[in-house]
């Protein structure tokens, strides 16, 4: 078959062009399906762009955990008993648990509530957190300059601070470099180090508004003793977070005297579960995505097929005529298939440009409005998906011709030239 026959080309369009009422109904069939598949993938993506936008880098191979009031008495204490981490429980963690990788100890210093920073004339109100240099490896912010608390800091008990954008916009005028400055926070001053931004659009006005101290800093100035707030904890490379949740929690049970049935006495946030439930969630999204809209462009393609059977009908003679002087059975079906797989492709093509073409609009529309939402940020069509659907196309094309080709060569040249 010579595909760039012109002969075969310009009797293909004109069959098309014969009825072009009926083409058109047909063929937006075909169009439909492909333009709510592509309409479908990108509301997807935006749904799942939402929800990963929020976690901003955080390490999915993460836990959180916590103190609360135990609830089971044990060894002579009562249930409802209060305790803290504390500096040990950090040395027993990464010395008995080898599947740790990251290990984030935090303490809170006093909340907002009053001014508890000064400078100049100017005052304000944010959180102080005490940390290690090892969370911003697990929850990161971005730094936009100097830099993060380091071991040096942990080390000699510095007194520097690493401050957000809202900490800078009311401390600082705009022409002023916070970095090499120095705050006095609690009647304590510390020197900026760093300067970061959230990473997480929709919670950035809090995280914003907080100031790093090193954590061994914020235990000794403000008299904390070696109290722990809470720990961050990530597993290393092939080991599920979960693993290290169940041994860190028996082991911090067992260190505090708490029931070791006692579930509630240690909390917990595992990341890592949450991100899979999401990752899985989104898959079932996809999947019942290409569903649909594969079930969508199927009922085109069949209206497609039924079509190109009432063409070929209708051409009963002018194929026999085809049979009568030497087309090869071959001859007709590839004629009958590019007719199916042009009209299919041709059709699906500008319903995949339309919808890929709207999904960007929306894009556009909700980035320059600024009516992204915790739920919806971000549409967009992959290019791989893009491909897919093209194939789906081709192959809906193919499909569709086949049984029509097929009743065209079945037909005798002499039955079919006495067709009237």
């Amino acid at each position: 078959m010579r595909i760039f026959d012109a002969d075969r080309w310009q009797e293909i369009f004109s069959a098309l062009k014969k009825n072009r009422l009926r083409t058109f109904f047909t063929a937006f069939g075909v169009f439909w399906g492909i333009f709510m598949l592509v309409i479908m993938m990108g509301s997807g993506s935006g749904l799942e762009n939402a929800v990963g936008r929020d976690m901003g880098d955080m390490a999915t191979n993460s836990v959180f955990m916590w103190t609360q009031r135990t609830t089971m008495p044990y060894k002579g204490f009562d249930r409802g008993r209060h305790y803290n981490f504390r500096n040990g429980d950090t040395e027993a963690l990464l010395e008995q648990i080898p599947e740790i990788k990251h290990i984030g100890p935090r303490i809170r210093g006093w909340s907002s509530d009053g001014n508890n920073v000064v400078r100049g004339e100017r005052t304000g109100a944010f959180v102080m957190q005490g940390d290690y240099p090892a969370y911003n490896l697990i929850d990161p912010v971005g730094m936009k300059s100097g830099r993060f608390v380091n071991e040096l800091d942990i080390r000699d008990k510095r007194k520097v601070c690493v401050i957000g954008q809202r900490v800078v916009n009311e401390m600082f005028s705009p022409d002023e470099n916070p970095v090499g400055e120095y705050l006095r926070i609690q009647g304590v001053y510390f020197k900026v180090v760093g300067v970061f931004e959230s990473l997480k659009p929709h919670r950035g006005e809090h995280e914003n508004q907080i100031i790093y101290l090193p954590f061994t800093t914020l235990q000794k100035t403000y008299n904390f003793g070696d109290v722990v707030g809470w720990y961050s904890i990530t597993s290393r490379d092939n080991v599920q977070v979960s693993v290290v949740e169940e041994k860190a929690k028996a082991l911090l049970r067992q260190r505090h005297t708490i029931h070791p049935d006692d579930e509630r006495a240690v909390g917990s946030f595992n990341l890592e579960n949450e991100f899979n439930k999401m990752t899985t969630l989104f898959a079932g999204i996809r999947g019942l995505i290409w569903i649909v809209g594969i079930g969508t462009l199927l009922a085109g393609v069949i209206g497609v097929s039924n079509i190109m059977l009432i063409i070929v009908k209708e051409r009963t003679k002018e194929i026999g005529i085809q049979r009568a002087i030497g087309a090869t059975p071959w001859h007709i079906i590839s004629q009958v298939i590019m007719e199916s797989v042009i009209l299919t492709t041709l059709a699906g093509y500008i319903g995949l440009v339309l919808g890929v073409g709207i999904v960007e609009g929306v894009n556009y529309l909700l980035v320059t409005t600024g009516a992204e939402s915790d739920m919806f940020a971000n549409p967009e069509v992959n290019f791989s998906a893009a491909i897919q659907a093209l194939e789906v196309l081709v192959v809906s094309g193919l499909l569709a011709g086949l049984i029509p080709a097929y009743r065209a060569v079945s037909m005798k040249p002499i039955d079919a030239l006495r067709d009237e």
